[in-house]
């Protein structure tokens, strides 16, 4: 009965308190550590089961449920977009393995929807499927030759396989662009990982500095960032930037990794 009033409750909100149900999911994984949110939840569940459930339960059924009846998934009576969102906020919060999941349902509702293509190729690489990434990232530029997401992350995959001028040549092409936000946001971080992995720590920093102005609470800049001092043997910094991370956000990925990296630190390892 407790799920049931939960679930129901959130449900009543939309578009009271949020406009989506995406953002409603991502409030609760983050603000209160929730495995999967509500509506998730809700979508596991099943929309008839839940509807019945509540009507066995004596509550009143949400106007989003009714809506939903006939269909398995809450998500599906609003359609693909809602699959993208809750893809692009995995990537985001460091979870491809839950992104991937997402996409695939948003693929099935609009296979031909070159933004969930995008995405899941971004997804698949940073799981490490490295050549199903560069097969999904085909099709995107067979589509749109000049998509900057798909250039970001084809930058990625050649800074991972050690082509760090291929690399750079993408990824300075994704930022001349100018016309994604958030495709600027990563090439400047990615930028950052290839003269970091190059050994050229001034310039790696620039490019997470830069990150952090276009994006302050892309956490895994500032674990970088500590990286990009640690290595070059500057402690101090390398402390400050991980604390920053920390501060940010200490339930997420990457705010924990933040503070693995500090307490290694303060621990002079």
């Amino acid at each position: 009965a407790v799920l049931s009033k939960t679930l129901a409750y959130a449900a009543s909100l939309i578009p009271e308190i949020a406009e989506d149900i995406v953002s409603v999911d991502e409030a609760m994984r983050t603000g209160y550590s929730w495995q999967s949110g509500p509506f998730e939840l809700n979508d596991a569940m099943g929309v008839d089961y839940f509807a019945a459930r509540l009507e066995k339960e004596g509550m009143q059924v949400p106007l989003l449920i009714t809506a939903a009846k006939g269909k398995s998934r809450v998500s599906d009576h609003i359609g693909s977009s809602t699959y993208v969102e809750r893809g692009w906020s995995a990537i985001a919060s460091g979870d491809p393995k839950r992104a991937v999941k997402e996409l695939e349902r948003a693929l099935e509702l609009a296979p031909d929807d070159a933004q969930a293509e995008t995405l899941m190729g971004w997804a698949q690489m940073l799981r490490g499927q490295y050549d199903d990434a560069l097969f999904t990232y085909y099709k995107v530029l067979a589509k749109t030759p000049d998509n900057p997401l798909a250039r970001v992350n084809l930058g990625y995959i050649c800074l991972k396989k050690g082509i760090f001028g291929e690399a750079i040549e993408h990824l300075s092409r994704a930022i001349r662009q100018e016309q994604d936000r958030k495709a600027s946001l990563y090439a400047h971080f990615y930028m950052g990982l290839v003269y970091l992995e190059r050994e050229m720590y001034d310039d790696a920093r620039a490019f997470f500095r830069k990150t952090l102005e276009l994006g302050p609470n892309m956490l895994e800049a500032w674990y970088e960032m500590g990286r990009a001092f640690y290595l070059e043997g500057n402690h101090r910094p390398a402390a400050e930037a991980w604390r920053h991370g920390v501060e940010a956000n200490r339930f997420s990925v990457w705010g924990e990794r933040c503070g693995k990296a500090l307490e290694q630190a303060d621990a002079g390892a």
